[in-house]
């Protein structure tokens, strides 16, 4: 039974991750996840009992996943001018991963308390991984830096989404470039 009821919630985050990156918030409700899983609409409310309650779930299944391989690709390089390339290549390569979208529009979204306070905490981990490297480049307040980087990696990520009309490789480069160089190159 435990196994099955595994199996069940299982489904129904990757139906609810699918959703997300088909169409964003607005396509997860529980009559879709029903019908993607092909359980009943009231099954669904055993398993969460809101839409708060997936978004919560996959951002604790998803997140670290996604915050993994961006450490990964950190620890892979040589310089600390190397890890915030690093930082940002992956983040921005992580954008057509399906969970990586469905983050994104979660993030987007009108969420309560709770979801918001948990996407900040995982944006926190996600922010505290490069303050090293950016403490190795000299910065006077890597934290802020911190911050101000991710901010230009999620720039990036939404003219990604976007589908704007440069190449994402062009919108990756820019965004590396802006990290290392600032305006100035």
């Amino acid at each position: 039974m435990a196994e099955h009821r595994s199996m069940q919630r299982a489904a129904l985050l990757d139906a609810a991750r699918s959703l997300l990156s088909e169409g964003g918030t607005d396509a997860l409700t529980f009559p879709a996840l029903a019908e993607r899983t092909g359980l009943a609409r009231s099954s669904v409310y055993e398993y969460f009992r809101s839409r708060a309650a997936v978004v919560e779930e996959l951002c604790e299944v998803d997140f670290p996943v996604w915050a993994a391989e961006v450490a990964a690709a950190m620890e892979r390089a040589a310089s600390a001018e190397g890890k915030v390339e690093a930082y940002v290549r992956q983040q921005l390569a992580l954008v057509g991963d399906r969970r990586h979208r469905a983050v994104v529009a979660i993030s987007a979204s009108e969420l309560d308390a709770g979801a918001r306070e948990k996407i900040r905490a995982a944006h926190g981990g996600l922010v505290a991984m490069i303050i090293e490297a950016l403490e190795e480049l000299g910065h006077e307040q890597p934290r802020l830096a911190a911050m101000l980087l991710q901010g230009v990696v999620d720039a990036a990520v939404r003219r990604i989404e976007l589908g704007a009309a440069e190449d994402p490789a062009v919108v990756t480069d820019a965004a590396v470039g802006m990290a290392l160089r600032g305006v100035t190159g």
